[in-house]
């Protein structure tokens, strides 16, 4: 077990405390990760979110054309070496 002392930061109106890379890899955490953070009789538990990948269907379904830039290719002209 892995385990170190660490200080509070205040990070604006909230106080924040970084991982150390000893204790992130032991943990199987990742940048961009997201956790879970609970509170249980006054210990905090830091906890990995298992998300399921996206299926196709739902990847095309969360598309917002107006958000993403409209269509993918919004040109008919050629881009390079393809033929039609």
């Amino acid at each position: 077990m892995t385990e170190v002392m660490l200080d509070l930061k205040q990070w604006g109106n909230n106080l924040g405390v970084r991982l150390p890379a000893a204790i992130a890899r032991e943990a199987h955490l990742h940048v961009h990760q997201r956790v879970r953070i609970s509170v249980a009789e006054g210990l905090i538990t830091i906890a990995p979110v298992q998300e399921m990948p996206l299926t196709l269907e739902q990847r095309l379904a969360a598309f917002n054309p107006g958000r993403h830039g409209g269509e993918t290719m919004q040109s008919s002209l050629s881009v390079g070496a393809e033929r039609w």
